[in-house]
């Protein structure tokens, strides 16, 4: 039964053996707010279904959403080292190792193998929760690698990028991966493999000026961040006020620089059709 006490300033009351709600039971939507399951929102491929807000999720979730089932992981053993002896606010070594805690990730981008409605198809996608999805070494060399996959099984490569751009902590070596990935993409180019550039919240700094642009096919989910620069740091630079909607994906499709938007429920059926629009042309 319940209780209560009398205090100066009024009756409160204590419910003994109050159920509390569980942990991960509900979300709320960072863009308008809306309140639902957590169930609800694995349904919908977390996007809101209220504004269509398109939350942020990661490697794996994509594997699952666009995969046949089952995919292999592939280049795990790459992992990023302090190298350079790197500290600013903590220690290279220690950032990493928190990381790789608290994302059970050993970089900031995964690779899987699998198909699409039956298509062979490679994907290294990208983890923004891994310190801010930012480009190293590692992630150079796992996209030469998944480059040289796809050569030599025919395959085509997909990456999906969500990053804030190269990793200040390995210096000029991570921006000395803008290069080494561009020049590797040139052979798939040469081979005639197709390579399908998908450019997520956010897409920003030195992955938007190498590999995110490259695509065969450059597209996105709707509302991505999409830029080099922060819209602050040019709005300081040129000062001038920006357009509306500056650097949203809706703003670089009117602007030429993507191909087409697309929503996550309709993300694995347009990949498919992707895959056999080249796939014919090739013949």
């Amino acid at each position: 039964m319940g209780w209560f006490k009398r205090f100066k300033d009024g009756i409160q009351t204590a419910t003994k053996n109050k159920k509390e709600a569980p942990d991960g039971l509900w979300y709320q939507c960072g863009k308008c707010g809306e309140t639902g399951t957590v169930k609800e929102f694995r349904e919908t491929y977390y996007v809101c279904g209220k504004c269509d807000h398109h939350a942020r999720i990661g490697s794996d979730d994509y594997f699952s959403i666009i995969f046949d089932g089952k995919y292999e992981s592939l280049f795990d053993e790459y992992e990023s080292y302090d190298f350079l002896k790197w500290t600013d606010l903590k220690n290279y070594d220690d950032r990493l190792v928190a990381a790789k805690a608290k994302t059970g990730l050993v970089d900031a981008i995964s690779v899987g193998v699998g198909k699409v409605q039956k298509k062979p198809l490679l994907i290294a996608a990208m983890d923004f929760t891994f310190i801010g999805g930012s480009m190293g070494s590692v992630m150079g060399e796992k996209i030469s690698k998944s480059v040289d996959y796809c050569l030599k099984h025919n395959m085509p490569f997909m990456i999906i990028s969500k990053t804030g751009g190269a990793r200040m902590m390995e210096s000029a070596f991570s921006l000395m991966q803008m290069a080494k990935t561009s020049c590797k993409l040139g052979q798939l180019a040469d081979a005639g493999i197709p390579y399908f550039s998908f450019l997520t919240d956010p897409t920003t700094g030195g992955v938007t000026a190498s590999f995110a642009m490259l695509g065969d096919i450059n597209f996105s989910e709707p509302g991505a961040l999409i830029g080099f620069a922060g819209p602050r740091v040019i709005k300081e630079t040129i000062k001038k006020d920006l357009p509306e909607g500056f650097q949203s994906s809706e703003f670089l499709l009117d602007s030429g620089f993507l191909d087409f938007i697309v929503e996550r429920k309709d993300l694995k059926a347009k990949i498919a059709d992707m895959l056999t629009l080249f796939a014919a042309n090739a013949v």
